[in-house]
């Protein structure tokens, strides 16, 4: 499928569907960047479901904070705030591990929101392009250590978890070049400074958001979970907070003329984690938007788009497998 800009302008203007909601009782929801914008209006919305726990996964201990008082103020419900930051490796680990450490803490739904656009190359402290670490590598890394966890809730309390990895329309926009695929380190590639223009990086991040879903979907489908991921439309969002100049002047301006609001953007990422409660498994692997499947980018389809869906991953695997050895354990268990 292609996209064009008119056709996101069209999509900005449709109504937006009301908010799926579901009896959250007993159940456990983790959101990742939940603190601000599209993140902390999906915990808000979980909030009014009376789960058991619902976990703020922060990188700042301080909005963390504000955005629990404010869940609490707002709908009589306490979060649980849990600090993550997803520049960093061992704060992923860290998190992964401070939840898997009781063994009889289930898992019923992950958001993997959290996400940074930046103009600028800039390396983390792990020495990956920080959009790329955030965006893709740390977040692929989340998702893989707490998916068996997802299983394992699935087949005790016979349901099925979902796992919904947060990706955008503008993944239409964008192509990753030849070397990525031929380098034989394809992650690296696009991390390195030499590679592109970073105002294509976000854009770039979100179709890797893609064929990730699509991937892991695929090693899980002979689990109860369901592996989706999402597009919450162009909305009023922090997530453009960097931008400068003439880009900042622009966005300003779309913004006016086509942005949702956070909450209803909201609204796209609760529908991803408990729609089509009467047939889930059609979810399972789809990228959806407006409560609806949608056909990705033609670019990630077909037998060209699978080759690189398997080189991405392959190489995906091995760079996380060297940051965790059980990344390719997990990987293994649910291959067979």
């Amino acid at each position: 499928m292609k996209k064009s800009f008119a056709s996101l302008v069209w999509d900005q203007w449709k109504t937006v569907p009301p908010v799926a909601t579901a009896d959250l009782t007993d159940q456990t929801v983790i959101v990742t960047g939940a603190n601000i914008g599209l993140g902390f209006e999906s915990a808000k919305h979980f909030a009014k479901m009376n789960p058991a726990k619902l976990i703020l996964a922060c990188r700042s201990e301080e909005k963390g904070k504000a955005a629990v008082e404010r869940i609490r103020e707002e709908t009589g419900y306490t979060p649980q705030l849990e600090l993550l930051d997803l520049a960093n490796f061992s704060s992923v680990l860290a998190f992964a591990d401070r939840f898997l450490k009781n063994k009889d803490a289930r898992l019923d739904i992950l958001m993997a929101n959290a996400a940074i656009a930046t103009g600028e190359h800039k390396e983390t402290s792990d020495g990956w392009e920080e959009s790329i670490q955030v965006n893709n590598l740390s977040t692929s890394l989340l998702c893989l250590l707490l998916a068996p966890r997802m299983a394992e809730t699935g087949e005790r309390y016979k349901m099925k978890p979902r796992l919904v990895v947060v990706a955008s329309e503008v993944h239409y926009w964008t192509t990753l070049k030849d070397d990525v695929f031929e380098s034989g380190s394809a992650f690296r590639t696009i991390s390195n400074k030499e590679y592109g223009k970073m105002d294509a990086r976000y854009l770039d991040t979100k179709l890797l958001n893609v064929f990730f879903t699509r991937s892991l979907a695929d090693i899980m489908v002979d689990t109860p979970v369901i592996v989706n991921c999402v597009n919450p439309g162009y909305c009023y969002s922090a997530l453009r907070r960097t931008f400068q100049g003439f880009q900042a002047v622009m966005d300003c301006a779309m913004e006016k003329a086509l942005a949702r609001t956070s909450e209803q953007g909201g609204r796209q990422l609760t529908y991803a984690a408990l729609g089509s409660p009467e047939d889930p498994d059609s979810l399972r692997g789809q990228y959806i938007s407006l409560h609806n499947v949608e056909e990705p980018s033609d670019y990630v389809l077909g037998s060209e788009g699978k080759k690189r869906q398997d080189i991405l991953w392959d190489d995906l695997i091995k760079v996380l497998s060297e940051v965790d050895p059980r990344v390719r354990e997990i990987v293994n268990s649910f291959s067979h």
